[in-house]
């Protein structure tokens, strides 16, 4: 750990000096300093970037109380032994003033160590990467924000009892040069429900992203992971049913069955109630399960009462061809919940006997943490498809405000989802990176590192990671590699339907994109490369084979030299389907 120097009387002094107080009747403006940032905080174990150096100041401009509040508070942590940080000190006040209530000896402890916070418990702990605005003070202005994510507001009030201060948030960890910020927020902040004392997502949502997104000090800040200690996270429902239930349906075992073959309808808009019905048809004669698009619904022209009906009857016939279960997802999102429930009662009633086959899907972004928790309380029994759609906007790496798309997902799992859309970690057409891989980990281990916190599950059930946008047989090896296993659900739309040979061969060579990496790896075709290994693969496979020929741009990239090896002479990328497959259907 760093050396820490310890604070002196004079120092404090001319922190209070450097402020313009006012009487204790008044609340005061102070003109934001500039000095050099500087860390400090207790290094933690348990986070992956360790602090580096030392304390920026305390006190901008003081009440005569608070200032000695914050005195007394920092020779109390020197005698605890804790280092301190020096004091800059502060410019004069301005002219033009700016409201700045230091309210770091209050909300801010560094004292605190994330290690002691973890085994007592009763701290869900937050990381942020927050910036302050031009001229503010680092540590007043995260102590600002922690109060204005629990207890606190912009100025003192008179309400203020010794209990409500048991509850403030608390900062505890700072590094100003790398914009990170670490809070801890009591278990006891946080709303609980009336009718079963379980904790809500909205609650814990509405403090650590609520008004601090629009303070004034604040340039941005944005949430990069959270713990919730056991007592806590097991107020929160969690998964009641999984990839395992799929796995059973689709005769796969419970235990490592391996990649759920799935598609989205195309396109995702436009298609009338029997042409649905005809498309789910030719997909489930090769593949596993299909959901709706998320704009797909209760359009005038393809209703529900229409359209469920034609995707029953394409799975019934499909099962009984094929041998084998089919799985589709039938999405319930409204804005009302009581629409939410019809919608889904509707659909179990229309499954009947294949209602296990029938999953629940959520856009659980637009919609929100409500929706998804209607549904998970409603149908218990069925698989909730968590759909994000419209997430990027606030998870994006290129927005700085709100929280990252690893945030997202983690909280899906706590809220109950048993699978959600995770992109393609930089391995088909959405927005992604390989280290995206930790997202899945989050999500299925049960017990995982995130990019600050390690959070045991203490046994809850998995969310599956649901992998779409711009898939296809040839880029799922790779992806396998990267990620480790194949026990995942894939919805290629394109993948799919834009085989040259239609759905069937389309789903059949997603499936045989598994089954290549699963022999390359177990060295069956010898010491070659994994992408010499599925050419030789593609020799004996004519589905793959033909994902080859359709998706030649992919081949070239991924799989140099693939037209000599498979003697292929012919000419462009053939991207979609050249059959007629209606008339197939």
């Amino acid at each position: 750990m760093a050396p820490r120097s310890r604070i002196t009387i004079p120092a404090l002094g001319a922190a209070a000096f450097g402020g313009l107080a006012l009487s204790s009747q008044e609340s005061f403006v102070t003109a934001p300093r500039a000095h050099a940032r500087q860390t400090y905080g207790p290094t933690s174990s348990t986070a992956q970037r360790p602090a580096s150096g030392l304390s920026a100041g305390l006190c901008g401009a003081l009440l005569p109380g608070a200032c000695a509040g914050a005195l007394a508070a920092a020779v109390g942590r020197s005698r605890r032994g804790h280092a301190v940080p020096s004091l800059p000190n502060t410019a004069r006040a301005r002219g033009v003033a700016r409201p700045a209530l230091d309210q770091s000896s209050r909300y801010a402890d560094l004292s605190l160590n994330e290690e002691d916070l973890i085994r007592n418990g009763k701290h869900v702990l937050v990381a942020y990467i927050m910036k302050p605005k031009a001229g503010y003070d680092y540590l007043a202005t995260a102590a600002h924000f922690a109060a204005e994510s629990s207890t606190g507001t912009n100025v003192n009030v008179c309400t203020t009892d010794d209990f409500t201060k048991s509850v403030d948030a608390l900062v505890y960890y700072i590094d100003p040069d790398s914009e990170e910020m670490k809070i801890a927020y009591p278990n006891l902040l946080f709303d609980r429900n009336i009718t079963d004392g379980r904790a809500m997502m909205c609650s814990f949502l509405t403090l650590s992203i609520g008004n601090n997104q629009g303070m004034g000090d604040v340039e941005y800040g944005k949430i990069y992971d959270f713990y919730l200690p056991p007592e806590f996270l097991r107020l929160y429902d969690g998964p009641s049913v999984n990839v395992e239930d799929m796995w059973r349906i689709l005769g796969k075992g419970t235990s490592n069955g391996g990649l759920v073959v799935g598609t989205i309808i195309k396109p995702k808009l436009g298609l009338q109630p029997k042409p649905f019905g005809e498309a789910c048809y030719a997909f489930w004669q090769g593949g596993d399960f299909i959901k709706n698009d998320e704009p797909q619904g209760n359009q005038v022209f393809c209703q529900m009462n229409e359209v469920i009906p034609e995707v029953v009857k394409a799975m019934r016939a499909c099962i009984k061809e094929t041998g084998v279960g089919k799985l589709f997802s039938a999405n319930i999102t409204a804005d009302d919940p009581n629409e939410m429930i019809a919608r889904g009662k509707y659909c179990l009633s229309q499954f009947g006997p294949l209602s296990e086959n029938c999953a629940f899907l959520v856009d659980g972004y637009v919609a929100g943490g409500t929706a998804v928790t209607c549904a998970r309380r409603n149908f218990p029994g069925q698989f909730l498809h968590y759909h994000r759609a419209g997430h990027g906007s606030v998870t994006s790496p290129q927005t700085q405000r709100g929280y990252t798309a690893f945030v997202h997902t983690k909280i899906s799992r706590v809220i109950g989802a048993s699978g959600i859309h995770t992109g393609t970690m930089s391995f088909g057409k959405m927005e992604g990176d390989a280290s995206d891989k930790n997202i899945a980990f989050m999500l299925q281990d049960d017990a995982a590192d995130g990019p600050y916190y390690h959070q045991p599950w203490e046994g809850m059930k998995q969310t599956t990671p649901i992998i779409s946008g711009g898939m296809n047989a040839l880029r799922l090896p790779a992806f396998f590699e990267n990620l480790g296993h194949s026990n995942v659900i894939l919805t290629a739309g394109g993948g799919s339907f834009g085989h040259k040979d239609g759905p069937k061969p389309g789903a059949v060579s997603c499936r045989q994109g598994e089954e290549a990496w699963k022999f390359w790896k177990a060295g069956r075709y010898g010491n070659i490369s994994l992408s010499d290994g599925v050419i030789e693969y593609a020799k004996t496979h004519e589905e793959i084979k033909g994902a080859f020929l359709t998706f030649q741009k992919d081949a070239d990239q991924i799989y140099p030299g693939w037209k000599e090896k498979l003697g292929y002479t012919g000419e462009s990328s053939v991207q979609a389907a050249s059959f007629d497959w209606a008339k197939k259907a």
